[in-house]
């Protein structure tokens, strides 16, 4: 089994660019044959695999470009920029968007726990924080193509679709970016829990301080722990989620008073003026620059 097989069902699957639908709640082709600068967008818990071509992704300033010799794992929603800079008709990008459930993550983070063997512990270094990158490995790329395979029988994939997904699950738990995943998703995760909460509830008034209590810190504490798993203090996080998913929405045609109560902002001069100094634009200038095709920045929409 190889990825060659993988980029052969995706491209035989995929007759326009953006996000095509596989029949498996959460997993989405996706196919580029232009080039997309990075945008805004919003990661939610997800695994993103390139077999042809490659992506790119901005956080935080740490700028990740991966192709099939990597995959991306997010773990927890991301305020992040994506786009597809080299994608061209003659040399398409393909690939493979794999929500990832948390509570279903969550329970097989804890059975390899409570299951006695060695788990992978990972590489040397400082642990890695907001999005990762991992290798390729074999138990990644054959639980993925026999995933995909269910696609040429729609009886196959309504009966085995799940159980294929949970072996794609558990082949990312055990490979390089298993440490990373099973922090995120591994019992007491507080931090987990608050980005969860605040990416549910964008609209509503949010205080750090709430944030604090229901994670059992102080606020102190919090915000240490907030920066190590995600490299941002809350307010900026906070800040980056609503404005990423407001761009996003104007994008899509929202208008700009709607989009900016849509993510919390009461205030549409402030929504303006935070908007700006974050992306250089005002967001009716932003929205009339972006046109890209639906769900080619794979965001919470996709």
């Amino acid at each position: 089994m190889s990825k060659t097989q993988i980029k052969q069902l995706i491209a035989s699957r995929t007759h326009t660019d953006g996000l095509t639908e596989t029949g498996i709640r959460g997993v989405r082709l996706f196919r580029a044959t232009r080039s997309i600068p990075c945008v805004p967008a919003v990661y939610e818990p997800c695994v993103v695999a390139i077999v042809s071509g490659a992506k790119e992704a901005v956080f935080d300033g740490n700028r990740y470009v991966y192709d099939d010799s990597q995959y991306l794992c997010c773990p927890m929603s991301m305020p992040v920029k994506a786009g597809t800079p080299s994608a061209s008709a003659d040399h398409p990008l393909y690939g493979v968007f794999i929500s990832l459930d948390p509570q279903l993550m969550t329970v097989l983070a804890l059975d390899m726990e409570t299951a006695g063997g060695a788990l992978p512990t990972g590489k040397g270094g400082p642990p890695a924080q907001g999005i990762q990158l991992a290798s390729w490995d074999d138990n990644f790329t054959d639980a993925l193509v026999r995933l995909l395979a269910l696609g040429a029988s729609q009886t196959d994939t309504a009966v085995l679709g799940a159980a294929r997904l949970r072996e794609v699950y558990y082949a990312i738990l055990k490979g390089e970016a298993g440490v990373f995943a099973r922090q995120a998703f591994g019992a007491g995760n507080a931090i987990a829990r608050s980005i969860a909460d605040v990416s549910a509830k964008l609209d509503a008034p949010i205080s750090i301080d709430d944030m604090a209590t229901r994670a059992g810190m102080s606020r102190a504490a919090f915000h240490r722990k907030f920066k190590q798993v995600t490299t941002m203090a809350p307010i900026q996080f906070v800040k980056s989620m609503r404005l990423n998913n407001a761009a996003m929405k104007i994008a899509s045609g929202v208008t700009v008073n709607e989009a900016a109560l849509d993510v919390g902002y009461a205030s549409p001069s402030q929504f303006s003026r935070e908007f700006k100094r974050m992306y250089g634009q005002s967001p009716r200038q932003w929205g009339a620059a972006q046109h890209l095709p639906a769900g080619m920045a794979m965001g919470s929409e996709g």
